[in-house]
Parts: structure tokens; C-alpha cells; sequence
């Protein structure tokens, strides 16, 4: 693993707050190998150096996870030559050069984007059979009809032939500008799926916003662009199982 800051090391930890780290490193609180560190820049191999806190030793989780909120315009990748992308909204504290979004959002999509660098984890919460549930809010420009909740219900073929696992369909409310907003709740992750799904009945997305990821719900603290730190009791309810 590559050595990085003393300080973004304790903030990935979820050990304390960015205000207590540079507190602790100005008294001398934080010893690195039996030498006290008071350079927040100072840099660390978690995996192999010996660090305390108020002589008590920090032990180092290999994975972290963390809520992003996503905004419009921003890729779901790890690098765009071109655009902004998930990972660019870190904050530095945060920020570990292993961290991937556990799956994607197009572009134009907002809400809830999970980062980790635990692959595992990823593939089990992205597996079709593991037929976690995804929950949208969505505007659409036509009224939905109890004829598209059933067939949403019954699994939707799209216009390209494709067939997509049964999904939950129910009208939320009159949006602005004349859309319909509505929920959708899929099992699955085709490409632009629910673009499509409405697209087989005739009906068009205008906005699409990720809210929860298995049964954990996008925290409605978090502003758009914003990332916190997931704990374990989280990471469990969005893999809907009874450990991570």
C-alpha cells in the first residue's frame, strides 16, 4: 500500500474529527514508530508503522466506504481526461488512490453513488443474484397509468427485445414543469434501464435521482457533491445480509 498523510489516515479511520487531529498533533499526542509526529502532512504506511494516539494504538481497516451525493455532470469513473468524476469530489481527508464507485450512474443521474476499494463487497451488492434493490425518484412527462405499474410489475421488455427482471412502479407526486414524479425500485442494473423502461411505455425521464442502495437511504444531510463515511451497521443495510 502506498504511505499516505498522518492526518488523512486518522480521517479515513473515522478516528476523529479533522479539528481533534491537528489538536492532537500540536500537543504531541501522536507517536509514529516510538517518534511523536506534529506534521499533518506527515506520511504513513498504515499496513506496516506502529501509530498512537494518546499511547494508545490505532489498528488499520483496509476498507473503507463512503455515501456520495452525486451531482449532474459528474462520471461515474475513477478517471475522465475530459470530465469531473465521482472520485474528484473526495474530500482530501478521505481520499485513498483505491477507491471505485460500486457501480454507476449516468451523468445526467443524481443521488446516492457508493465508493469503496473493497472489491468483494462490490460484486456481491452489484450480482444479479444477490437482487439487491435500488430505489429512484423519477419525472417523467406523461401521467403513469396503473397499465405501466403492472407492467413494470410483470418485468418489462424494452423496445431492443430485452427483458428486465419484475420492478415497483408507483406515482409519488405532481412535479414542476408538468412531470409526474414517481418511484422505481429495480433488482438490476442495465444500461440507462430505467430511461428505457419508461421509453417501452412511451413515456419519457426527465429527471432521475438514486435515493436508497439495498435498504440504506441517501442521507438528506448530505448536499449534492457532498461524501461521508459509511459504518458497518450501513454497509450491512445496503447489502441487505446479515453481516458485510
Amino acid at each position: 500500500m502506498e504511505k499516505m498523510r498522518i492526518d488523512r489516515y486518522f480521517s479515513s479511520q473515522e478516528i476523529c474529527s479533522r479539528r481533534e487531529i491537528k489538536e492532537a498533533l500540536r500537543k504531541g499526542l501522536v507517536m509514529v514508530n516510538g517518534t511523536v509526529i506534529k506534521q499533518a502532512d506527515f506520511k504513513i504506511n498504515p499496513e506496516s508503522d506502529e501509530i498512537l494516539l494518546s499511547g494508545k494504538r490505532i489498528g488499520f481497516e483496509p476498507y473503507v466506504y463512503y455515501m456520495l451525493n452525486k451531482p449532474q455532470g459528474v462520471v461515474s469513473a475513477t478517471e475522465d481526461k475530459k470530465q469531473k468524476t465521482v472520485l474528484d469530489l473526495i474530500p482530501p481527508e478521505l481520499y485513498r488512490s483505491d477507491l471505485f464507485p460500486a457501480g454507476r450512474l449516468d451523468k445526467d443521474t443524481t443521488g446516492f453513488v457508493l465508493l469503496t476499494n473493497d472489491g468483494d463487497f462490490a460484486h456481491r451488492i452489484l450480482a444479479p443474484k444477490s437482487h439487491i434493490e435500488k430505489t429512484y425518484h423519477v419525472g417523467v412527462i406523461h401521467e403513469i397509468t396503473q397499465a405501466d405499474i403492472d407492467t413494470f410489475a410483470q418485468g418489462i421488455t424494452l423496445k431492443s427485445g430485452e427483458h428486465c427482471l419484475p420492478a415497483k412502479l408507483r406515482k409519488l407526486s405532481d412535479g414542476n414543469d408538468g412531470l409526474t414524479i414517481c418511484e422505481v425500485i429495480i433488482c438490476e442494473g442495465k444500461y440507462h434501464q430505467i430511461k428505457k423502461m419508461f421509453e417501452a411505455r412511451e413515456n419519457k425521464v426527465v429527471t432521475l435521482r438514486r435515493v436508497r442502495m439495498g435498504k440504506l437511504w441517501l442521507d438528506e444531510t448530505l448536499p449534492e457533491g457532498g461524501c461521508r463515511p459509511l459504518n458497518k451497521d450501513e454497509c450491512v443495510l445496503i447489502a441487505d445480509l446479515d453481516r458485510v
